[in-house]
């Protein structure tokens, strides 16, 4: 202070011709002697002294600098607040201080707690640091600052697994007290939010017990304390890490500390006694018990270590420094100095705090300074570690930046320097209640504790998180399925019967193979077709079921591929159709065997009724009821491509819904009556003579036919996905090459092998006798 004021009264440019006065209080500290002395400056109980010691009068306080500490500033600010007289302070933090309706005249060069105890949350939280222990001072500067710290932890998800307070006043048992919550604690990080003076009180009991190995997270209150890190002597606090005031040199500021002397001092008192004490020395010599050595005036500062010419101390004087100036401007402006300043405005504290408030200027080191409309500067710090070096030197090494003028992404920014931590490690500690929960599980908070706490629950079967930490487990989507091992939901895959697999691949060639067949039958057939046996077998109906035992076969290949609409529709009606028209076939063909015989008898003339028109309109007609069963289940309920999700976990199979149950079953029931009337006739006529009919050949076939479609229905009802599918397309397959083999079959043997049975005379023989 002394500094800036001796280089505002010699300056030209700010306040010429006037002087500014000074009075110096030391209050150790105290609240009540803060009070007191305050007060006496607002009463014009004091007097000021002037550089040249010759001006003695009433003082008229027109701004009051200080304090250091927050309570007594606010007990200050209180005070002298209803007489607006300005109080600016280079230390007090405490973001209380910046309420204007309770302290309105009130203003700093240091930034607020609210930015402090905000950075030092982000800060732990940067780390990793989720679980901490909280110590802090018992006055307003530890509690605001911490209170403020534990709001912004919690929105960050940091807990706290103790906060305690103590001051250094306070009885050996409570500071005991604390060092056995700490010694219980799990927490490795210690984040201090006090005064480097109580924290001096903490280091002596942690060295007592040896606690070694704590992460320090510190406030600028003792994180740039070199006297704190001087006294470190069991290295507690190494590599600890917080927010400081930004570096800070002011020009001349050294020189003038080291030069001081007490005669050339403006306040020869104030120096000699510092003199005194500094160098253990007596101006006059007194007669006492221990004889002093007589001081010269003329000793050298350089030598000298102690906070006085401590310069780590300089971003606090730099604060000093600005208050100093901020009130020469202010004054400055009311006064409207030019080349002369008028003496003759009257000047009163509330106008100097106006002026105070509105100042914009900058130093002669080329910084801003400022008040917003809380009375606060602009909050930067610097982020320091304590790094140990040689000789237990400690360095304050400057690993990053906080500006929280930026936006809040870019607010906090480390550098790329090598941190040491505690126990000189090169590892970031690790302070956690519970480890983090890895993908697929889910936290459990533990009962009774923070929600740092937590176990991790495995998700249930169907769930799964994918991220680290998850609160809760989501179902994974109908396609997906949760893989434990992979922890992930993983897609389910798609199974239908398709042609590239082995069981497609032999079913489509088996129904190839079929039709194939069935299409050399009927060219044989064409041949042959003037044969008696051809003609005899009605070869007009064994044309049509030729026709239609290939389409029997071809409509197999529809239920092979992935599902769609077109295909679930067509495969289950062109099966339906096309069986139906086989199995009107070989019921006419049975009915024309048995009409046949009976108008063999005398007067019969049955087959006059039964001719081909009719044998034509009975297989039409039987197809066109099946024809109109399946338009009435297209129209109502139609199949349609399903996903079936309920059969496997990890798999999905596609398949045909049937829409309408009782549309599939009517269909499947009607083909089953036709096949129950063929067989039924043909077995009526299983004994007529063998060379003639072919009755015995149907009803063998029928047999097979009902066999096969008998036991489709368990056999389809129980097989899972696909199974299904290839059921169903071996029923067709089977009944098809059933009907193809036992009517056709012998014929084609007699045809090609034994062409002398297929003679009029022997299609007209009887079977001989048994």
């Amino acid at each position: 202070m002394l500094f800036a004021i001796e280089e505002i009264n010699n300056s030209t440019d700010i306040l010429p011709n006037i002087t500014l006065g000074y009075k110096i209080y030391d209050t150790c500290g105290s609240i009540a002697r803060s009070v007191r002395v305050a007060l006496a400056l607002v009463n014009g109980n004091e007097i000021v002294t002037s550089p040249l010691n010759a001006c003695l009068r009433p003082a008229h306080v027109q701004a009051i600098m200080g304090e250091t500490s927050s309570s007594p500033s606010t007990a200050i600010a209180t005070s002298i607040g209803p007489f607006h007289i300005p109080l600016i302070s280079h230390f007090s933090t405490c973001a209380c201080l910046s309420d204007k309706t309770k302290y309105p005249s009130f203003l700093r060069t240091i930034p607020s707690d609210y930015y402090q105890s905000r950075a030092l949350a982000h800060l732990v939280k940067h780390f990793g640091w989720t679980w901490v222990g909280a110590v802090r001072t018992n006055d307003d500067y530890g509690n605001n600052g911490m209170a403020t710290f534990t709001e912004t932890a919690q929105q960050l998800g940091i807990c706290l697994e103790y906060s305690v307070s103590f001051f250094r006043t306070d009885s050996s048992y409570k500071i005991q007290k604390i060092m056995d919550i700490i010694k219980a604690s799990t927490s490795k990080v210690i984040v201090a939010f006090v005064s480097h003076m109580d924290l001096d009180v903490l280091l002596q009991e942690f060295s007592k017990s040896n606690l070694t190995g704590y992460q320090w997270v510190g406030s600028e209150g003792w994180i740039f304390d070199s006297q704190t890190a001087t006294r470190d002597k069991n290295h507690i606090l190494d590599g600890a890490i917080g927010l400081s005031i930004p570096k800070a040199h002011v020009s001349g500021l050294k020189k003038f500390m080291l030069d001081v002397k007490p005669l050339n001092s403006s306040n020869n008192d104030l120096f000699t006694e510092f003199y005194e004490a500094l160098f253990n020395c007596n101006f006059k010599q007194i007669q006492l018990e221990e004889i002093q050595t007589e001081c010269t005036g003329h000793e050298d500062l350089t030598g000298v270590e102690n906070s006085f010419t401590d310069m780590s101390l300089m971003p606090i004087l730099y604060n000093v420094y600005k208050g100093v100036y901020a009130v020469a401007h202010a004054l400055h402006d009311i006064l409207e100095c030019n080349k002369t300043c008028s003496n003759k405005v009257k000047l009163n504290p509330f106008t100097i705090l106006q002026h105070i408030q509105k100042i914009h200027f900058k130093t002669k080191e080329g910084h801003e300074v400022y008040f917003n409309e809380n009375g606060d500067p602009a909050a930067k710090y610097e982020i320091i570690n304590w790094q140990l070096k040689v000789n237990d030197y400690v360095e304050f090494v400057t690993v990053g930046l906080y500006d929280a003028m930026l936006p809040a992404d870019k607010q906090m920014s480390l550098q790329n320097k090598s941190l040491i931590w505690a126990n000189q490690s090169l590892q970031v500690p690790v302070s956690v209640c519970s480890e983090k929960c890895p993908p697929g599980t889910r936290k459990v908070l533990q009962k009774g504790k923070p929600v740092c706490c937590y176990d991790c629950v495995r998700c249930a079967e169907g769930e799964m998180s994918n991220n680290t930490d998850s609160i809760t487990c989501v179902k994974c989507p109908p396609e997906f399925w949760s893989n434990e091992k992979r922890n992930a939901c993983i897609k389910k895959e798609e199974l239908f019967l398709s042609y590239q697999e082995i069981m497609g691949a032999l079913l489509t060639v088996a129904s190839l193979f079929g039709t194939c067949l069935t299409a050399a039958v009927a060219v044989i057939f064409f041949r042959y077709r003037k044969t008696p046996l051809v003609r005899a077998n009605n070869s007009e109906l064994s044309f049509l079921l030729l026709f239609s035992l290939t389409l029997c076969f071809l409509c197999s290949l529809t239920f092979i591929g992935r599902p769609s609409e077109w295909s679930c529709m067509l495969r289950h009606t062109a099966f339906g159709i096309t069986f139906v028209l086989c199995i009107s076939c070989v019921l006419g063909k049975t009915i024309v065997v048995l009409m046949a015989f009976k108008a063999l008898l005398p007067g019969n003339k049955v087959m006059k009724l039964f001719g081909p028109t009719q044998q034509r309109l009975s297989v039409l007609t039987f197809t066109f009821i099946q024809v109109i069963i399946c338009i009435l289940w297209l129209t109502i309920s139609p199949p349609f491509p399903m996903k079936n999700l309920k059969e496997y976990k990890d798999k999905i199979i596609l398949e045909c819904a049937l829409g309408s149950d009782v549309g599939f079953w009517s269909v499947i029931g009607y083909i089953g009556l036709l096949a129950m009337l063929c067989f039924i006739f043909a077995f009526l006529a299983r004994k007529l003579p063998d060379n003639f009919n072919e009755a015995k050949l149907i009803t063998f076939s029928m047999l097979i036919f009902c066999a096969v479609w008998i036991t489709f229905i368990p056999a389809y009802v129980s097989s899972p996905g696909k199974f299904s599918v290839a059921v169903e397309i071996f029923a067709i397959l089977a009944s098809s090459f059933g009907l193809l083999i036992c009517i056709f079959i012998p014929k084609c043997y007699i045809i090609l092998l034994k062409p002398n049975k297929n003679t009029k005379k022997n299609m007209m023989g009887k079977g001989a006798p048994k």
